[in-house]
């Protein structure tokens, strides 16, 4: 058994990294993975994923990593400087080009501040040369005092397209710089600082002698948006992070981390040279349960078991699937989206008053966490795709598995209002743009195989000929699509009912006219459910070997089944003695069947053999109770 109290002490963090830093787990509870390796050996210095994964988790747990102590520095923009930045631009140069002379100017700044600071408190206070100049540099510029970035990028931007005072480096800017254009006087002033920068990195002996002065760069998404300029923005930080890496060789590199939705949109001519810095932040189903088991231990206190995690904390099945199993399946596989699942079953044991979780405290929180991350997935994407919740406004109350051309004839008279409120996104917005980009997202994947691929799984884009897609499980709570395919299910409420008044209607949709007059011996009773019965097993055969979606065959197949096996019902009772309205029971059946037809068909599934094949069989049936006499 678990102990007493265990739901009141199991928490599993906070969902940010800088609050899990501060009161959460992230100090005793943090999960190495490659990325954090590769970062901390210096391999990688470009860390994509998708918001959520971990990054700025990465990003923290550097700052406290025993090699890196006191040798990081943490650079987070806000609006403010990022409009300063957005803003920046010198004549003679690129947007990138400027922007990345700010982004140089900085880190060199934070170096200087840096090596005045180290050499102070490492090497006794014995300021060599080269720092005391970059002392006097810091104090005649402004840059001696804790500033805040924002100062720092202003005072930098002016001193660019003005002048700095590189006095301590024994240059006269007014007279070295005349003439020059306003870029090429920035580039000359900006050389002369790192360059200086070098020489005390040098004279103190701190390349390859300890690890390096690690900048770190977190949060771009603050001042990210999908004009130009940002664009710019962050091109001239890789350009500058790069530059860094080559200028200062390993006394100082940029590590920086960057949200995938923004370096994946980024279209400049130098892309391809930074592919060897960069390392995606995944995540599997293996590494998410042992994250969740390392913080389950550190906030219980003890050396926690796998088992009794999954078994004793935890139910062990939810639904007929092992817990594990069912939570990080109805999960986007990051970091964040565990966390915030695990803390929300324990809170809604808690709310119960349990002592552990039970499998109706999981279904309860799985609901509530859908409805969190179908909001959040559209704000996660709302700069680049503000349209996106419109989108999944399209797959309410609907089936989780959705074929390509049942999208596109929804999302058909959807599409101009869309243009209309998106004029900016007008060319892109038709349906097979719409599957590329909820894939993408990872609100759909796509059948491939025997498998359904996420983008979170599968580098691969949509293809062409793929037209099976299903929603993610994460998502198809707050869609109310909890089954493949929207139908209705069939009901053997009429089945076997004893009065002889027949129940109007059409199979086929039209009116049954004199249905209500025929009156059919006993042994026709027998021969109409026998034709039933015939006609569902041959609907159930062609269901086997067809190349319909598996889930949405199976589903079909349990509705058939159930017309099969009320029919069979009705016959014993008959054969009982039982005097039954063996019509009433086999019209029901066949508008069913009718009705199931045109849903199949609205669901993108019309031109299988199935729906031929069903409409064949109700085509027999009404042949078989005189329904041909009122079919036009």
């Amino acid at each position: 058994m678990a102990d007493d109290g265990v739901v009141s002490r199991l928490f599993f963090g906070r969902d940010d990294a800088e609050n899990d830093f501060t009161d959460g787990l992230l100090r005793t509870g943090f999960l190495p993975t490659r990325a954090f390796e590769e970062a901390s050996v210096g391999r990688k210095t470009l860390i994509i994923g998708r918001k959520g994964s971990g990054k700025s988790a990465i990003c923290m747990r550097l700052t406290l990593s025993p090699e890196h102590a006191g040798r990081t520095c943490l650079v987070t923009p806000d609006d403010a400087a990022g409009d300063e930045i957005r803003r920046f631009e010198l004549q003679g140069l690129t947007g990138e080009m400027a922007k990345s002379l700010i982004w140089r100017y900085v880190f060199a700044v934070q170096a200087a501040r840096y090596l005045v600071r180290h050499a102070r408190d490492a090497h006794g206070n014995r300021f060599s040369s080269p720092v005391r100049t970059l002392r006097r540099f810091l104090r005649n510029n402004g840059e001696d005092d804790d500033r805040n970035f924002y100062d720092r990028v202003v005072r930098g931007g002016r001193g660019l397209q003005t002048s700095l005072s590189l006095e301590a480096f024994g240059v006269k800017a007014s007279v070295d710089h005349k003439g020059n254009s306003e870029g090429a006087r920035a580039s000359r002033q900006l050389e002369v600082l790192e360059a200086g920068v070098a020489r005390a990195f040098t004279a103190l002996g701190c390349a390859g002698t300890h690890p390096p002065l690690l900048v770190l760069v977190d949060q771009l998404e603050q001042v990210w948006s999908t004009d130009p300029e940002s664009e710019q923005l962050v091109i001239g930080l890789l350009l500058a992070g790069k530059h860094v890496s080559r200028h200062y060789r390993e006394a100082m590199r940029c590590v920086l981390f960057l949200r995938a939705d923004i370096y994946d949109a980024l279209d400049f001519g130098d892309a391809d040279k930074f592919h060897s810095d960069e390392v995606r932040v995944d995540w599997t189903t293996e590494k998410l349960r042992a994250l969740a088991l390392l913080r389950a231990r550190v906030s219980l206190g003890r050396d926690l078991s796998h088992d009794e995690l999954w078994s004793r904390v935890f139910p062990a099945r939810v639904d007929g699937e092992p817990t594990a199993e069912y939570l990080f399946s109805r999960a986007l596989p990051r970091p964040r989206d565990a966390i915030q699942f695990l803390n929300q079953c324990r809170d809604t044991a808690r709310d119960h008053g349990h002592q552990t979780i039970t499998a109706a405290d999981v279904k309860e929180a799985t609901s509530t966490f859908s409805q969190w991350k179908l909001l959040d997935l559209a704000k996660e994407y709302r700069v680049t795709l503000p349209f996106l919740d419109r989108l999944f406004a399209l797959f309410q109350n609907s089936g989780y598995v959705v074929m390509r051309k049942a999208l596109a004839a929804t999302f058909e008279p959807f599409q101009e209002t869309l243009r209309t409120r998106f004029p900016r996104y007008t060319e892109g917005l038709d349906a097979d743009t719409a599957l590329e980009i909820l894939y993408g997202v990872g609100f759909l994947g796509v059948r491939r195989g025997a498998e359904v691929a996420y983008a979170s799984t599968s580098n691969v884009p949509v293809q062409p000929h793929e037209n099976e897609f299903h929603i993610h499980p994460c998502f198809r709570p707050a869609l109310n699509a909890r089954k493949a395919t929207q139908l209705q299910a069939f009901s053997d409420a009429n089945f076997g009912a004893q009065s002889r008044a027949i129940v109007a209607g059409n199979p086929l949709g039209q009116q049954a006219g004199g249905f209500d007059a025929i009156k059919i011996p006993a042994r026709q009773d027998f021969a109409l459910l026998n034709a039933l019965i015939a006609a569902a097993n041959r609907i159930l055969r062609q269901l086997a070997r067809s190349d319909l979606p598996d889930e949405s065959r199976r589903q079909i197949s349990d509705e058939i089944s159930h017309v099969l096996g009320g029919a069979i019902a009705v016959r014993a009772q008959l054969q009982a003695g039982v005097e039954l309205d063996a019509l009433q029971s086999v019209v029901h059946a066949a508008d069913y069947l009718g009705a199931l037809a045109q849903q199949l068909v609205r669901a993108g599934l019309g031109e299988e053999d199935v729906v031929r094949r069903i409409r064949d069989e109700v085509r027999i049936l009404l042949d078989e109770i005189g329904g041909g006499r009122f079919r036009s």
